[in-house]
């Protein structure tokens, strides 16, 4: 996905720092993009890049329902500290899961870097 729609509101967020680093680990090891399968969230996906990481919804041809986009890791030196991005929301019910579907994301990160590592 290149370009993306104009979303309906952008919010100023942080990310974990343990969250970001093990996306951008995952990325590393498994290669850019990479889909992961949201586990409480049914029917979403989050396809990661090194560019955003999109929230979209699998039984409706991958809408994006909401995205985190222009991480702020220029001159990054603090790997402990969060990472500032902007969470655009497309789906007027976005909102309901931003949260959520983050620390989603982060439980099945761990899980798929510590199964690919132990194969």
């Amino acid at each position: 996905m290149n370009t993306l729609p104009q979303p309906l509101r952008i919010f100023p967020k942080k990310i974990e720092a343990a969250c970001y680093n093990r996306a951008r680990l995952a990325l590393l090891r498994l290669g850019d993009p990479l889909r992961v399968t949201l586990q409480k969230h049914r029917g979403l996906d989050v396809i990661l890049s090194n560019v955003n990481w999109l929230c979209v919804d699998r039984f409706a041809e991958d809408q994006v329902i909401l995205a985190w986009c222009d991480f702020k890791i220029h001159a990054r030196s603090n790997l402990h500290r969060p990472v500032a991005t902007n969470l655009w929301l497309f789906h007027s019910c976005s909102g309901l899961i931003m949260g959520s579907a983050l620390e989603d994301l982060h439980q099945s990160l761990d899980e798929i870097v510590i199964h690919k590592s132990k194969v």
